[in-house]
């Protein structure tokens, strides 16, 4: 283990939770406990070079890319101070799988940058924030710990990879075929396969409100799909959409035709598939592209794209 500085940059969630009950593990109100307070509730990491900031704090629901720009700016700014170890992040379960892989691709090989979180909220009776915390902080302070990854329930999940797949379970996340890169196990990570490799393209990212980032949306193939959507998304200038399409990259005639008559009117278009697990293998010739990632991440993909552009 290292012993420098570890930064916690707060945003909320259900890890910051509060409710009226103890017991109570759904009726809370989201972001309600300063980061600050919640390191000071953990007695194991009292005698660790630990310090927090505050960036938002707000139901994950509610994440916008404007948050993920100032969080980036911060994690860029800790990450250059030269006693900083990593950076670990608390963040709600619902968007977390898109603030990690934004910041993938925000963050040129930087790290290490742990986002971790909870399923209840920080009132609950066995709270199960405190350990992802701690958890999140052994892999920050982890020997060669690099990249973007994620801490839940003692599982280290890749950026790419991380996807939540429960709506209420402690373990809520999952990495699909990849599997976790591996586990926090008696203070110690464990891991079953490498570090993540940043990626070798970026395009130059310059980015400095919400309204700059360009509008792209997802849009679902499914039995009786209809093109309407898309040519009402076409009309209110959309600039990108990506098709959330069944099976091997499917799609829906009718839906397809609308996706394909946007692309001749220069909306970008490309398509991922709606499946909880597996990568798209595309054979032959296609109209549509496809994306390898799952759609929420194939999204924040064609955003930086045109954003480049």
């Amino acid at each position: 283990m290292r012993a420098e500085r570890i930064v916690v940059l707060g945003t909320g969630g259900t890890i910051a939770g509060a409710a009226d009950s103890p017991q109570d593990h759904v009726g809370y109100r989201a972001g309600q406990v300063p980061v600050a307070r919640l390191l000071e509730r953990i007695p194991a990491l009292a005698g660790l070079r630990v310090e927090s900031e505050q960036v938002a704090q707000i139901d994950s629901k509610d994440m916008e890319p404007a948050v993920w720009l100032v969080l980036a700016q911060r994690c860029r700014h800790w990450l250059a101070q030269p006693d900083v170890a990593g950076v670990v992040v608390t963040h709600g379960t619902d968007t977390l799988e898109e603030t990690a892989f934004a910041l993938s691709r925000l963050l040129p090989a930087a790290g290490p940058v742990v986002l971790t979180c909870a399923m209840r909220p920080a009132t609950a009776l066995s709270a199960d924030g405190p350990q992802n915390i701690v958890d999140a902080v052994t892999v920050a302070r982890t020997e060669g710990a690099r990249g973007i990854t994620a801490v839940c329930a003692g599982k280290l999940h890749a950026a790419a990879d991380v996807r939540k797949v429960h709506p209420y379970r402690l373990d809520a996340f999952s990495s699909g075929d990849a599997g976790p890169l591996g586990f926090v196990e008696d203070g110690r990570l464990q891991l079953v396969r490498p570090w993540p490799e940043p990626a070798t393209e970026r395009p130059p990212v310059s980015l400095q409100a919400d309204e700059s980032w360009p509008w792209v949306e997802i849009v679902h193939s499914h039995a009786g799909a209809d093109g309407r959507v898309v040519q009402a998304l076409v009309r209110e200038g959309v600039q990108g959409l990506v098709v959330a399409a069944t099976g091997n990259g499917t799609v829906h005639r009718r839906l397809e035709e609308a996706l394909l008559a946007a692309m001749a009117q220069g909306v970008r278009v490309v398509r991922a598939s709606r499946c909880a697990e597996g990568r798209l293998l595309v054979a032959g010739d296609q109209q549509l592209p496809a994306h390898p990632l799952t759609p929420v991440k194939a999204r924040i993909d064609l955003m930086l794209e045109l954003a480049a552009r």
